[in-house]
C-alpha cells in the first residue's frame, strides 16, 4: 500500500545548516565541539535518530538521487537525507508499522512529492521498488531493531520495563504474538529461540521456568514474563543488566522474523542497488551485525559467502566503505543512551573505478 504525504510539488528545502531565523541566527546552534548529528532533527518530536552524521557521510545523498529508508520509523533519518540533498531527491520510506507510517507522513509532509511511503516489510525491497516503477536505488538505509516509539508504548509489549500485553508485533496485523510463543511452544523450541536469537546461556533453565509458570496460568503480560525470568535467574549474574533483556530480544526476533527478513534484503542488494549506489546498515546486537559483516564480505569478494545470493552475482559486487563497524560518539551516547549498542557498516556498489 502506498501512503502519500501530500499533493504539493516537490519541496525545495535549503540545507538546514544554511537556514536562518528571522533575526538572522542559524537554525542549528551548536555548542563548541558539538556535531550536527548531536541535535535532534526538526520534525521528529521525541524520537532521536541514531548516528545521523555518520549515516549521511557514508550514504552521500545527492540531488536527483533515489534513496530508500527501509526502516522508516518516525522519519528522522529520512528527514536528514532529504535536507542533505536540499529537498531535491526522492525518498522512498518503508515500514510495516502503520503507526510509524502515519507519524512519518506528518513529519515529512513539508517535502511534498519528494517522499513516497510504502507499507511493507523491508524483506520485500525488490518488490517495493518494482511496484513504484523503480529499477535501482542510489542509496539504501537499514536501521534495524525497534524504534523508540515502539519501546516506549507499553501497549506494543516490547519492553520488560513497562507492563503491557505480550505482543511484540511490528505489524499489528501479523498473526504471531509473543504470548502465543511463550504459552504454546514446546520447551525445546523455547530453548532454541532463547539460545539462537537471544544468545542466552541459561536458555534451557529459562525455557523450563516459562513452561512451569504457564502450567499454573497463561502468561499474558510483559510484567508476568519478566518476573518469571528474573526469579529463574541466579542472583550472582543479575547485576549485568536486566535478566529478561535477552529473552525479550529473542521473542521479538521470532515474532517478527527479523533475521530472515535481514537475510532476504541483503541477498537482494545486487538486484536493487545502482552502480555507485551505497548501502548503510545500523545494527544493535551481534546477530544482526555478524550477518551484515558476512554479507558485505561475501559481496566484496571475501571468503564468506552470502546465503541466498544467486550464483550469477558471486564475486566482488560491493566495495567496503567501513573496514570495521563504526561506533557512535561518546557525546551521542551521553545524549541518547539507546545509541550505545549501535554499529554502522557501509559499502558501495562497485563500478570498476578505483575511487568513489
Amino acid at each position: 500500500m502506498l501512503v502519500r504525504t501530500g499533493r504539493s510539488p516537490a519541496a525545495r528545502v535549503m540545507p538546514r545548516d544554511r537556514q536562518r531565523r528571522p533575526d538572522g541566527r542559524p537554525v542549528i546552534d551548536l555548542r563548541p565541539g558539538q556535531r550536527p548529528s548531536e541535535r535532534r532533527p526538526l520534525v521528529t518530536d521525541g524520537h532521536v535518530p541514531v548516528m545521523v552524521e555518520e549515516v549521511l557521510r557514508y550514504l552521500g545523498p545527492q540531488q536527483g538521487g533515489l534513496y530508500v529508508d527501509c526502516t522508516l520509523g518516525a522519519g528522522g533519518h529520512s528527514e536528514a537525507i532529504l535536507r542533505a540533498a536540499g529537498g531535491r531527491c526522492t525518498l522512498l520510506g518503508i515500514d510495516r508499522d502503520p503507526g510509524a507510517l502515519a507519524r512519518a507522513g506528518q513529519n515529512l509532509a513539508p517535502f511534498g512529492d519528494s517522499v513516497r511511503l510504502v507499507s511493507a516489510s523491508f524483506a520485500d525491497l525488490e518488490w517495493v521498488l518494482h511496484s513504484q516503477g523503480v529499477a535501482w536505488a542510489d542509496g539504501i538505509l537499514l536501521d534495524l531493531g525497534m524504534s523508540s516509539m515502539q519501546v516506549d508504548d507499553p501497549a506494543r509489549g516490547f519492553s520488560f520495563r513497562q507492563d503491557g500485553p505480550l505482543d511484540m508485533r511490528m505489524d499489528p496485523q501479523a498473526p504471531l504474538t509473543a504470548a502465543e510463543i511463550v504459552n504454546s511452544y514446546p520447551p525445546q523450541d523455547l530453548e532454541r529461540i532463547l539460545w539462537s536469537f537471544g544468545e542466552e546461556r541459561l536458555a534451557r533453565r529459562l525455557a523450563r521456568a516459562i513452561v512451569d509458570a504457564r502450567r499454573k496460568a497463561p502468561l499474558r503480560t510483559t510484567g508476568e514474563l519478566a518476573r518469571v525470568i528474573e526469579s529463574a535467574y541466579p542472583a550472582a549474574v543479575r547485576r549485568h543488566g536486566h535478566p529478561a533483556r535477552k529473552t525479550f530480544q529473542a521473542l521479538r526476533i521470532e515474532v517478527n522474523g527479523e533475521l530472515e527478513a535481514l537475510q532476504r534484503v541483503l541477498a537482494s542488494v545486487p538486484s536493487v542497488l545502482a552502480p555507485g549506489g551505497r548501502i548503510v546498515v545500523l545494527s544493535y546486537h551481534s546477530l544482526e551485525d555478524r550477518m551484515v559483516k558476512q554479507a558485505f564480505a561475501g559481496m566484496s569478494g571475501g571468503p564468506v559467502p552470502l546465503p541466498g545470493l544467486p550464483p550469477s552475482y558471486e564475486g566482488a559486487i560491493l566495495r567496503l566503505l567501513t573496514r570495521s563497524a563504526v561506533m557512535p560518539s561518546e557525546a551521542e551516547v551521553e545524549r541518547n543512551p539507546r545509541a550505545s549498542s549501535a554499529r554502522l557498516r557501509a559499502a558501495v556498489r562497485d563500478t570498476g573505478e578505483t575511487q568513489d
